[in-house]
């Protein structure tokens, strides 16, 4: 019985232990909402339709009251063990990598177009995007802070945690000091679930959505029963149960010329060169462009929105 314990405790220790040495990173932004309240929102022209976007540079650059309340939740946050990626930083390298595709044109002459935040996203390549939102409130000579904060998975765009407050009216006028007092007392709780996130991405992958389409110039589709020895959605279908975690992911449409899977869960890592790298969607999803194309002689144009949807549209590049 004494031995039976002891193991059990010594599992228990190893699993805990195993979880916490696997953090999400994590880089923390102003919400839509505040940017938008306070005037830091830009629009730009995505093939013809005017779209509008948190402006963070601009923020960032004239906003110190930003600058403090992002120190301070990175300083909780770090306190607590999580790893932080810096905005103004990811911002810096956006810009670099903007210079870049400037100098870039097709044999056509089009131009790439990307959605800001897409880019950010991609640069930025966090687990989470920590949104907060926060208001002063006056109360005679006191004030205090209601606060937001919002964990969204970068890939889904869905909230995966959350915590909002108002915090006890104080004399104080620093911002830093009214935010912390508001938000320590649900920040414990918020990395919870936080950490519940990432350890079920760990478990059972992650989540991403993929599209298959077909050029109109194709003399095939997905019923096409050339290619092997069932349909070709069906043979896509094949490929995507032995690609993912578990088998774990969702066809919500299929017709001739397209196919919807949802809830697709990739893993985080795959072997290359006998080194161990952190996979995305767009690499998960062009193993499927390679196997068409390797096995069916398909040739296919991967397309992606955001980080994790992935667009394959069979026929030609």
């Amino acid at each position: 019985m004494k031995q039976l314990f002891f193991a059990t405790l010594w599992i228990l220790c190893t699993v805990s232990a195993f979880s916490q040495a696997k953090k999400p990173s994590i880089m923390i932004v102003p919400s839509d909402v505040w940017c938008n309240t306070n005037g830091y929102m830009m629009e730009f022209d995505n093939q013809g339709m005017s779209v509008k976007v948190p402006d963070y540079k601009k923020a960032l650059q004239e906003n110190s009251d930003l600058l403090l309340a992002i120190s301070k939740i990175n300083e909780l946050m770090a306190d607590r063990g999580f790893p932080l990626k810096n905005l103004e930083s990811s911002l810096k390298s956006l810009e670099s990598q903007a210079a870049e595709d400037a100098m870039l044109m097709s044999k056509e002459g089009g131009e790439i177009i990307e959605n800001p935040i897409d880019a950010l996203k991609a640069v930025a390549k966090a687990d989470i995007w920590m949104q907060l939102t926060w208001s002063l409130n006056t109360i005679g000579p006191k004030k205090s802070i209601t606060f937001n904060l919002q964990g969204l998975d970068a890939y889904t765009d869905k909230q995966i945690a959350g915590a909002s407050g108002t915090g006890e009216p104080s004399f104080t006028a620093e911002l830093p000091v009214i935010l912390e007092e508001a938000v320590l007392s649900n920040i414990d709780n918020f990395n919870v679930q936080l950490q519940n996130h990432f350890d079920d991405m760990f478990e059972n992958g992650r989540e991403s959505i993929l599209r298959i389409k077909v050029w109109d110039t194709w003399g095939y589709d997905l019923e096409t029963e050339e290619f092997g020895d069932d349909e070709l959605g069906f043979l896509i279908d094949d490929w995507v149960a032995e690609n993912t975690v578990k088998s774990r992911y969702s066809t919500s449409n299929a017709t001739e010329t397209t196919m919807l899977f949802e809830q697709v869960r990739i893993p985080l890592f795959y072997e290359r060169k006998g080194q161990q790298r952190a996979l995305d969607t767009r690499r998960w999803a062009n193993g499927l462009r390679k196997y068409l194309k390797d096995n069916y002689q398909i040739e296919s144009k991967l397309m992606m929105k955001g980080l994790g949807q992935a667009q394959l549209v069979l026929g030609e590049k």
